[in-house]
């Protein structure tokens, strides 16, 4: 049988990841994490590292049966998966930020908004619940500058510590959405593999369930 195939996200959450995998019993050499593919040491498992937002379409395509991304990323994009486990690390929130002034407006007073984003679809269904009218200017980079230059009057971006928001003047409005990094599964793989996927899938919550209580 081929081995199950899970695409991972190449930076940050890369290491906390394969770590992941280590402890449910996939380990990988050392070496592995320097290749974009590669098998874990019992060969049931082939992992692809793909840029963190590529991660969902590699998955909804079935070049891959699993895969591990920002549960804001799988919302961004309206991708067309199974999300069959929520695993804990790269905790965040999608927050919608902006000068301190703004803490004393009301939006819903506001005739013309413009916001900047990364997430240019969560950002316009959040106006769209609340019923505001906000044009949305999506950026890729370095969001906290268009408040700043005149671009934009507010934005949503995702929020950790919070320190890049106040290191640049701003302050958090709203929270939007809770995201960590999730197990994403292709419907189709989720069928046909179901036993192997299964265990995987058994594996992986019992890690992250012992890292719940863990002290």
């Amino acid at each position: 049988m081929d081995p199950i195939t899970v695409a991972l996200p190449k930076g940050r959450m890369q290491d906390d990841v394969l770590g992941l995998f280590c402890a449910a019993g996939y380990p990988t050499e050392a070496e592995s994490s320097r290749s974009l593919v590669f098998a874990d040491k019992t060969g049931t498992l082939r992992f692809l590292l793909a840029k963190p937002s590529d991660v969902p379409t590699y998955v909804e395509y079935g070049a891959a049966a699993l895969g591990i991304a920002g549960l804001d990323t799988v919302r961004e994009g309206g991708h067309d998966l199974y999300e069959p486990l929520s695993l804990g690390i790269g905790r965040c929130h999608l927050a919608l930020a902006g000068p301190a002034s703004w803490r004393e407006r009301d939006l819903r007073r506001e005739p013309f908004l413009r916001v900047a984003s990364k997430y240019p679809h969560l950002a316009q269904e959040y106006f769209e619940r609340r019923d505001l009218s906000a044009e949305i200017i999506y950026l890729t980079g370095s969001i906290e500058l268009a408040p700043a230059v005149g671009l934009a009057d507010l934005l949503v971006d995702l929020v950790e510590s919070g320190r890049t928001l106040r290191e640049n003047g701003l302050v958090e409005l709203e929270t939007i959405m809770e995201s960590e990094a999730t197990l994403i599964a292709n419907p189709a793989a989720h069928k046909l593999r179901s036993a192997e996927i299964r265990e995987i899938i058994g594996r992986l919550a019992d890690v992250v369930a012992l890292r719940k209580v863990a002290p």
